[in-house]
């Protein structure tokens, strides 16, 4: 039996949206650790939410100070997208 792709795309719902950004935000974070442990790496994740809160790992603030929002800068800015 195998499994039916599903369509990626934006969860209409704002509360159950922002349910699953903790949720995938945590299991990601998560999965970051343990590659940084098996695999002897130094790494580091950034997130913005989509109020534009900053979720970061390692949690040092010498990493965050480059990467903290201008505010003529905006996400798509940062990657690449115009």
């Amino acid at each position: 039996m195998v499994r039916q792709r599903i369509e990626i795309r934006t969860i209409d719902n704002l509360s159950a949206r922002q349910v699953t950004f903790a949720k995938r935000r945590k299991g990601l974070f998560k999965k970051a650790q343990e590659l940084s442990v098996l695999c002897d790496a130094e790494l580091a994740l950034i997130v913005f939410s989509a109020t534009g809160k900053l979720f970061e790992k390692p949690r040092t603030h010498m990493m965050r100070a480059p990467f903290l929002p201008h505010p003529s800068l905006t996400v798509d800015k940062m990657i690449g997208k115009n």
